[in-house]
């Protein structure tokens, strides 16, 4: 019986095309447009490495606020809703269907609308006038006085669009974790209580973990890409590109500010390909951190 070794190529075909157009070629192109001078009107003129020398020593912006503010801003909301996606999934593991289905759906939810909610729930909780939901709180309970302009201040952006990244962390890794804790095969875990284990606790780190690392990968990559491509929030909250003393600039804003705003391309695309760096570091951690040992 003849085997037709074009057959599986096919099936990857549609694949391989849609991921060239629309991901290898735009970072070629990037790559390239980062070595010019480009203002989208006229044709690109090569520079060079100039756009990274500028990057690296004469923009004060990027070195002084946007690349501390994201750093910051990944390590905290990046393993911190890592951590929360794997702890809520495990609790929810423990539950019913129902039960079970209800909450996912609940915690899921927040990844697909967050634009719409920081628009609709998180500017009116932090809204600066009296009218605000915190606001009207603290000064019901006594504790200020006179409103506090949460979303413009520079002291309070950055704690605010944390709290915001952690409450809508829980994507397609989370679903990815609660996946692998539910295909966990039973019989690991009675084979577990004969060897001695004897609560949850050690059943999810003698057992649940080490068999789905290739979830818990994911799940990383997921969480590393999201909050370093996660430029919106400061934006969207405080209603300005940059925001308001550079408190919540990210690369990405950094990015848009040059791209978009000043059109100044050749320069956001070398910024653009130190993000990627950036998160093809902090992956190859990740990927480290989880690989399969032989």
């Amino acid at each position: 019986m003849r085997t037709d070794k074009k057959s599986p190529f096919l099936f990857l075909l549609p694949y391989v095309l849609l991921f060239t157009v629309f991901i290898v070629l735009p970072i070629i192109v990037a790559i390239g447009l980062s070595f010019t001078d480009f203002n989208t009107i006229q044709f690109p003129g090569f520079v060079g490495f100039k756009n990274y020398i500028n990057l690296l020593t004469q923009d004060s912006i990027f070195m002084q606020y946007a690349l501390p503010n994201t750093v910051t801003y990944a390590l905290i909301v990046g393993p911190g809703g890592y951590a929360l996606s794997f702890l809520l999934a495990w609790a929810i593991s423990q539950l019913t269907r129902i039960p079970r289905i209800v909450l996912t759906l609940i915690l899921y939810s927040p990844s697909l609308t967050a634009g719409t909610a920081m628009a609709v729930l998180w500017k009116i909780i932090f809204s600066g006038d009296s009218m605000g939901y915190l606001n009207a709180f603290l000064i019901k309970a006594g504790i200020i006085t006179t409103p506090i302009a949460w979303l413009t201040s520079a002291v309070y952006l950055m704690p605010i669009m944390i709290i915001v990244g952690l409450w809508s962390s829980m994507g397609v890794g989370f679903l990815a974790i609660l996946a692998g804790i539910m295909n966990t095969n039973d019989e690991l875990y009675e084979a577990g209580a004969i060897d001695g284990i004897k609560n949850r606790f050690q059943e999810m780190i003698y057992i649940t973990i080490p068999t789905m690392k290739s979830q818990m990968l994911f799940a990383a990559v997921m969480a590393i890409v999201n909050t370093f491509n996660n430029g919106a929030i400061g934006v969207t909250l405080s209603g300005s590109n940059p925001t308001p003393g550079y408190a919540g600039q990210l690369i990405v804003n950094h990015i848009e500010d040059y791209g978009f705003i000043r059109y100044e391309m050749g320069y956001a695309a070398a910024v653009s390909v130190v993000l990627l760096l950036i998160i093809m570091f902090f992956s190859k951690v990740a990927s480290r951190l989880f690989a399969e040992k032989e």
